[in-house]
């Protein structure tokens, strides 16, 4: 069908899409990946090599713990929002993984049952983080003692300070944790990606009906039953679109199906998506910070009617926003196909 030397080319052609594939998708090309951004001294946008692994990894979301009554009406501190993620988490782990909080917790004088109450837990959770400020005062060191013990976190964060340059953040510490306590930085990880979660804002006014939710629903053109990544906001076209949080714009580009959108970077495993917008007002790579105009909302891409497409991602996978917020109402509008 093709000559020998078009062939040729067909086959060193797929055979670079091949390496291209394993470079950016596969565990062995993070591990180059992370090994050459720590030889050249840069950042890499490579996913830690576990989270190649469901189940093993920090990429698994755990269902949120219901918030209480007293922060579905306001923002919390971070101290609440803190206890609130580290709970969530605790209550998704295998008993065994438990343990390093619950040998805290009876340490700090907190009954160890308590820290998995639907009632009690929150209020026991932020006890036990608050007990620990004094030897570990970062959020992450804290949270890490948490889910790895006292002992084994003190190792990793002398190690870290000897190191210097910089902050002792979760994944510097997770590198130091002693040999057996590597699924330790997971909890620490979903506790931490949910907390930072819980303090997000919103990107248009609060009174913007909701025209289609997270979750599998009818697609709008091609009838069939699809998972909706995100929220559909009904606002003008023009409307201003704010940053939820501060961060860094991963994307800021068109697409047939997005049309223009941005993705920010949070930050603790934390992203957003902003679609359909009608103007960009920042480039990728660019700092934002929370309530800066970032968009300007419209219609482009695959839309009914004018809206923004809002999309929450906690460790690469999309979660529902509204799990996050006080629930908002549902009404007939504009949606993404």
């Amino acid at each position: 069908m093709f000559a020998r030397r078009a062939r040729g080319l067909l086959d060193f052609t797929f055979a670079l899409l091949c390496v291209w594939c394993a470079y950016h998708h596969t565990p062995a090309g993070a591990l180059l990946r992370r090994t050459a951004a720590w030889a050249f001294n840069t950042r890499t946008t490579a996913r830690p090599l576990l989270a190649y692994y469901d189940g093993v990894s920090g990429t698994s979301v755990p269902t949120p713990g219901a918030l209480p009554p007293s922060m579905l009406t306001r923002v919390p501190t971070s101290a609440e929002a803190l206890a609130w993620g580290t709970y969530s988490a605790l209550k998704s782990l295998e008993p065994k993984a438990r343990e390093p909080a619950l040998a805290l917790a009876r340490e700090a004088g907190i009954a160890p049952e308590t820290l998995l109450d639907p009632a009690r837990g929150l209020a026991a959770t932020r006890r036990l983080l608050d007990s620990l400020a004094g030897d570990f005062p970062s959020e992450e060191a804290r949270l890490t003692a948490v889910f790895a013990g006292r002992v084994p976190a003190r190792f990793a964060l002398e190690r870290v300070d000897a190191e210097g340059g910089g902050a002792p953040t979760l994944e510097r510490l997770a590198k130091q944790l002693p040999p057996g306590f590597d699924g330790a930085s997971v909890g620490a990880a979903q506790a931490l990606a949910l907390s930072t979660a819980l303090m997000l804002g919103w990107p248009v006014s609060e009174s913007a009906h909701v025209t289609s939710p997270f979750g599998y629903r009818v697609h709008p053109t091609l009838r069939t039953r699809r998972m909706h990544t995100g929220v559909d906001l009904a606002v003008r076209t023009g409307t201003t679109v704010s940053a939820v949080a501060p961060g860094v714009v991963r994307r800021a580009s068109e697409d047939s199906v997005n049309g223009r959108v941005l993705v920010l970077d949070h930050g603790r495993g934390v992203t957003t998506a902003y679609c359909h917008n009608s103007e960009l007002l920042v480039k990728a790579g660019a700092r934002v910070e929370k309530g800066q105009a970032i968009a300007l909302s419209g219609n482009t891409g695959r839309s009914t009617g004018p809206h923004l497409h809002y999309q929450l991602e906690l460790a690469a996978r999309p979660v529902d926003p509204f799990s996050f917020r006080t629930a908002l109402r549902v009404a007939e509008g504009a949606t993404d196909l």
